[in-house]
């Protein structure tokens, strides 16, 4: 069985849906397993691109506290100084991904961004 898929998203305010949808559509393109959500920080939970394209993909958009996304800052890979003195984190995305399995995870696709998203993937380890 494949293992289950997590995906980290962010982006800039006032992002579309669509612009959200075809970035999440395009890193999930070359994998398999099942997605069991989209993930974020907190801060961006109420961005409607992000609710939209999780609604436009039938996933669940799920929101954690920013200690969870700092509590796997160690197995980052992109680490951006704006998103860290914006939120108080390294990442967001990748952050996200990982944070969905409780560190119990490695990045399968590493931070992407483009048109105003970012988005990074995590596959959960098995037990």
């Amino acid at each position: 069985m494949a293992a289950r898929l997590a995906v980290g998203v962010g982006c800039r305010k006032a992002v579309s849906a669509e612009a959200v949808t075809a970035q999440v559509a395009a890193a999930l393109a070359p994998l398999s397993g099942p997605v069991v959500g989209l993930f974020t920080i907190a801060a961006k939970a109420d961005e409607p691109g992000l609710s939209g394209a999780a609604l436009a993909l039938g996933l669940p958009l799920v929101a954690l506290d920013p200690a969870a996304l700092a509590a796997v800052a160690a197995k980052l890979t992109v680490r951006s100084a704006r998103v860290e003195a914006r939120f108080g984190v390294p990442s967001v995305a990748e952050a996200a991904a990982l944070a969905a399995f409780a560190g119990r995870a490695r990045l399968i696709v590493p931070r992407r961004a483009a048109a105003g998203v970012t988005v990074a993937i995590a596959e959960e380890l098995p037990t």
